[in-house]
């Protein structure tokens, strides 16, 4: 077993056609498990929705699901299983329970283009979190995974709260919330999480405050955080936003400069 969780068990497992290394989620039926029809076919909705990820040119930061199965009892995932890899909570916990702003950096850029792309393909994950994303620790490459608690994307409210409270935004209890505002919430609290080894809602608003003060982190950091945690989701940066936010710069300049050195041996 690699993981246990409310919707589901996964196990290593290796694929007999070609020995490929695979990861198999068991998820028991339920009495109040929802279907949603693709293609003139009701499948369950973590398979449907993983299905419409998989539509268009391939996602790496996505975890792929490369075939399923249906029981009586239940249903099966046959997903790929990166090695070698850990989720980014026993990274985290490797490091100290915390790593600095240049890894978190590497680290949001994927998991904010996977959560756009999710929005792009009509899929809100829903619960974007350390638990469910794994990281290579070798190339420090991430994938999203674990749909369990997704669901199709809307443009209305969603009136009930699916996923990890500590992630959750402020209006998630009022019951009504919309997907992208709510993600973006999550994303800041998942870099405040990385950076400084706490979660925001568990430290009181003056706490917060000094916490991220405090931090031995940019400026441009401290304000995509506080951008991200704005409690009126009004305000709140928009996820499609993020990723021009002058906090990633750095990142793609150095990416750059690593090409333009790569381009000069090649040439010497």
């Amino acid at each position: 077993m690699l993981g246990e969780g409310s919707f589901g068990n996964v196990f290593e497992g290796t694929r007999l056609s070609d020995s490929r290394k695979v990861a198999f989620k068991y998820v028991a039926k339920t009495e109040h498990m929802e279907n949603i029809r693709l293609g003139g076919k009701s499948l369950p909705k973590e398979v449907a929705l993983m299905i419409r990820l998989n539509k268009g040119p391939r996602v790496p930061q996505i975890i792929n699901l490369l075939d399923w199965y249906e029981k009586p009892e239940g249903y099966i995932l046959v997903l790929e299983r990166p090695t070698p890899c850990t989720d980014l909570q026993n990274f985290l916990m490797r490091h100290g329970g915390k790593i600095n702003e240049s890894k978190a950096r590497v680290v949001m850029r994927q998991v904010v283009t996977a959560a756009r792309i999710c929005g792009e393909r009509g899929v809100f994950h829903s619960d974007i979190k350390l638990e469910n994303l794994l990281i290579n620790q070798n190339t420090m490459q991430v994938k999203l995974i674990d749909f369990g608690c997704s669901r199709p994307l809307k443009k209305s409210a969603y009136s009930s709260f699916s996923g990890t409270r500590v992630y959750a935004p402020p209006e998630a209890f009022q019951r009504r919330y919309h997907a992208k505002p709510a993600t973006v919430y999550s994303l800041g609290v998942l870099l405040f999480k990385m950076l400084s080894g706490r979660y925001p809602e568990k430290l009181k608003p003056q706490t917060f405050t000094w916490t991220l003060n405090r931090a031995n982190i940019s400026k441009e950091c401290r304000e995509l955080i506080s951008s991200c945690l704005e409690r009126d989701p009004a305000k709140r940066i928009h996820l499609e936003k993020i990723i021009l936010h002058d906090w990633f710069q750095a990142l793609i300049l150095n990416s750059e400069t690593e090409k333009e050195k790569e381009k000069k041996k090649k040439t010497e």
